[in-house]
């Protein structure tokens, strides 16, 4: 009897369960944009014995509960991660090859770097000149209140590379939001996620850019579709590949030198 078959059996017995007892209720996230609460520095990067690779009835199970789930409040972020795993795991691997074909994604893929608050020092990068990408980075999370140990670990993905590569995903979000200059507003978080869709091709991304709008007012709706939007596509299929930037060797840098040097189209001056 093969692993899927068996992961299948468990599910079942799982759901009748569930079905018995009721849903276990899951605890919400901190903020709305791709975070969670509050773990340990050392517990984030993604563990084999705590992930496992679903069976397809449970797969389709997690991705499908996930999205209604997602739709009906995107701030409870496993929710979105989740969904994100279950969907994910082809696009994973076409993002993991265009690691592999890249010196800088090898390395990253080799040396495997985890960002949070014991591999990262914020003191010493709020002590960096203003202007420079770490000052500008540590400054964004200082405003936002935010700290990088808030991910959401991977859990349903059971290759480590794969899972890891997840994990870089969702630990360069600031990141990004710092090279592009993003703000946190609903539009702009969308228009982020038109960046990523573009990048990754993720299925959760899409959900995000493409059902993430129905909860915009009109007028927000055309700000997003006739700004934020064209500007995504354009940036994101422009600029390198996201994965393949080493960042934590990046902060000493001039925040506009480096969006020239990683092919970052500015945003428009209305924005």
């Amino acid at each position: 009897m093969t692993r899927s078959i068996l992961a299948d059996k468990v599910f079942l017995r799982t759901c009748s369960r569930i079905l018995s007892n009721g849903a276990p209720r899951v605890q919400g996230a901190v903020r709305s944009h791709s975070t969670y609460p509050q773990q340990h520095a050392n517990d984030a990067e993604p563990k084999s014995h705590t992930r496992r690779s679903p069976g397809i009835l449970e797969r389709s199970w997690i991705a499908v509960s996930s999205a209604v789930g997602a739709m009906r409040d995107p701030t409870k972020q496993e929710t979105v991660a989740y969904l994100g795993e279950a969907t994910g795991p082809y696009f994973l691997e076409k993002m993991r090859d265009r690691m592999l074909l890249d010196p800088i994604g090898r390395r990253i893929l080799r040396e495997r770097p985890l960002i949070n608050t014991q591999t990262l020092d914020l003191d010493k990068l709020r002590a960096l000149d203003d202007g420079t990408f770490g000052r500008e980075y540590v400054r964004f999370l200082d405003l936002e209140g935010v700290s990088p140990d808030t991910r959401v670990p991977v859990k349903y993905i059971g290759d480590d590379e794969l899972a890891y590569v997840m994990q870089r995903y969702r630990e360069v979000h600031d990141f990004w939001h710092t090279l592009t200059g993003l703000p946190t507003t609903i539009e702009a978080e969308l228009g982020l996620k038109w960046l990523e869709l573009v990048q990754s091709g993720l299925p959760v991304a899409a959900l995000s850019a493409f059902v993430g709008p129905l909860q915009l007012t009109s007028e927000q709706r055309q700000r997003l579709f006739s700004d934020y939007v064209p500007w995504a596509v354009q940036c994101g299929s422009s600029c390198r590949f996201l994965l393949n930037i080493y960042y934590e060797e990046q902060f000493h840098k001039p925040l506009p030198e480096l969006r020239k040097e990683l092919g970052f189209i500015p945003l428009p001056e209305n924005l």
